[in-house]
């Protein structure tokens, strides 16, 4: 698993995002590529611009948190047409190049701010999170939609 917070593996995945195209076509899955990099984004808005999306009510996040929290946080990849919760879901065509630099601005601010600023901090469903399983969480979402569609 690569480190976010290494200023090397978190520049790995920006030159992968460079590498995509408004026509970069996915191996699986419905999202364009426009959909996958504002899909991405939604986990970075939540820690950096939780305003914008709805909080979970209290059983949800009781279930989210038993059943799927550890599934998010470890280090085993994620498999091909996994469900999309429903902040993830994007619907509407979104501008390829403005998603694109939100997505590697939000990688260059989580590494330079660094896994200090990560250890303990509240993620909105799971709660407090290890640095590590920050980590876990950001680098295999963007590893798996990055490979689907073949960067």
């Amino acid at each position: 698993m690569q480190n976010i917070f290494d200023a090397k593996d978190a520049q790995t995945y920006i030159d992968r995002i460079n590498n995509l195209t408004p026509k970069s076509q996915g191996k699986w899955g419905r999202m364009s590529v426009d959909q996958m990099l504002a899909h991405c984004n939604v986990s970075y808005e939540l820690v950096y611009e939780p305003q914008k999306h709805k909080k979970t009510n209290a059983i949800a996040k009781f279930f989210i948190k038993k059943f799927v929290k550890s599934k998010i946080v470890n280090e085993q990849g994620y498999k091909q047409n996994l469900p999309t919760g429903p902040a993830f879901r994007i619907l509407e065509s979104k501008d390829f190049e403005a998603e694109k630099a939100r997505l590697i601005g939000f990688i260059q601010k989580t590494q330079q701010l660094g896994p200090d600023a990560f250890e303990g901090k509240e993620n909105a469903v799971f709660g407090e999170l290890k640095a590590s399983e920050w980590n876990n969480m950001f680098a295999k979402h963007l590893n798996h939609h990055l490979e689907q569609f073949g960067v």
